[in-house]
């Protein structure tokens, strides 16, 4: 009998086990589907987002690329103008297109909602590029930079020149408030609403720090720029410009034969606002202050742009008597020196025969 009421005495114990467990596994489950639902969201995205944009894309945004960035730079700026869909898109696209690493830094115009792959296309066609480019030459003299920045930035007629004139362009100090020869000629790249200012300041702060590169101490700023700027239009292109730099150093020293005059043409042409040719008897008889015929030592100012080369042969000019130089062949450029007047005089007439079977317009 005793083992019969054990039985019947742990039978209801038997049966809420029985009811305990199904109860207990069921609750385990909630808890683990409202986890899971929590975590959802987290681990799977919206169906609703899009990962890449389909198509070229609509209307237009500005979107600037700074010097150095990566592609996933690139990517965070992208998205950031909701120009494609995630940044994982276009890093994919850019890592997918070998020609990726030939994006250049600048503001371009693209397509909003553009496929990623479209946007690395876009950003490698110059086309998309909205910078502008300018480009000032070695020689020009102030006005010509004034032309090329009106044109090419689209301005009123004018308004580099009123800018140079009243505002700050970061003129030192040693310019004596000119800027003939300020600016370094270069390409440069600038940004959309860039104002004349604005670049003509770049172009300023570009020649400064060329003098600097090269250590030409700030006393000799302006002087290096007058002489680098008449070997700029004195040199032919295949003239040692060292040597140049050494006959204008010269006759500005010699007392004796050319008695410190320079008598270079480009420096008379200046002073009647032109830059280039050959001047006629007239023009070398008028007196202005950029007649190196008539005034010894240097012109007031430089007479245009100088380049970085010519800059450098000023600072080390060649060791040499020449006093004279003369080009005569302008096709070419080729250039002959002598330190003696005669044989200077047969040069001079060797570039006088060339003149006569190659007349100029």
């Amino acid at each position: 009998m005793s083992d019969i009421f054990e039985t019947l005495e742990d039978a209801p114990a038997r049966k809420q086990r029985r009811w305990t467990t199904p109860v207990l596994v069921s609750f385990i489950v909630m808890i683990l589907t409202a986890t899971a639902y929590a975590l959802i969201p987290e681990v799977i995205p919206d169906t609703d987002s899009v990962s890449d944009y389909d198509g070229p894309g609509s209307g237009a945004v500005s979107v600037e690329i700074p010097e150095g960035s990566s592609g996933k730079a690139m990517a965070a700026i992208l998205v950031d103008n909701d120009v494609v869909a995630t940044e994982k898109a276009f890093v994919d696209a850019f890592n997918n297109d070998p020609r990726s690493g030939s994006i250049q830094p600048g503001t371009y115009t693209l397509h909003e909602k553009m496929s990623a792959a479209g946007a690395v296309s876009a950003l490698l066609d110059p086309a998309a590029k909205a910078d502008q480019k300018v480009t000032i030459p070695e020689g020009w003299p102030k006005w010509r930079v004034y032309e090329r920045l009106d044109s090419v930035l689209g301005l009123e007629p004018g308004a580099s020149e009123q800018a140079a004139e009243e505002g700050d362009i970061g003129l030192p100090e040693e310019a004596g408030g000119d800027p003939e020869g300020w600016f370094a000629p270069l390409t440069y790249t600038f940004a959309p609403e860039t104002t004349p200012e604005e670049a003509l300041a770049q172009m300023v702060d570009t020649r400064v720090s060329q003098m600097q590169d090269l250590g030409i101490d700030r006393d000799k700023w302006e002087e290096s720029l007058i002489k680098g700027s008449i070997l700029e239009r004195e040199a032919g292109s295949f003239a040692d410009y060292n040597m140049v730099a050494a006959v204008i150093d010269n006759r500005i020293d010699d007392t004796d034969e050319v008695n410190g005059l320079l008598q270079m043409d480009s420096t008379v042409l200046y002073g009647q606002g032109l830059d280039g040719g050959v001047p006629n008897r007239e023009q070398l008889d008028e007196d202005t202050p950029y007649n190196t015929y008539i005034h010894k030592g240097l012109p007031p100012t430089p007479i245009g742009a100088t380049g970085k080369e010519a800059l450098a042969a000023v600072a080390e000019p060649a060791d040499g008597d020449w006093l004279y130089f003369v080009t005569v062949n302008l096709d070419t450029g080729e250039t002959k020196f002598s330190s003696d007047y005669k044989e200077h005089q047969k040069y001079v007439k060797e570039f006088r025969e060339w003149m006569e079977e190659n007349p100029q317009d």
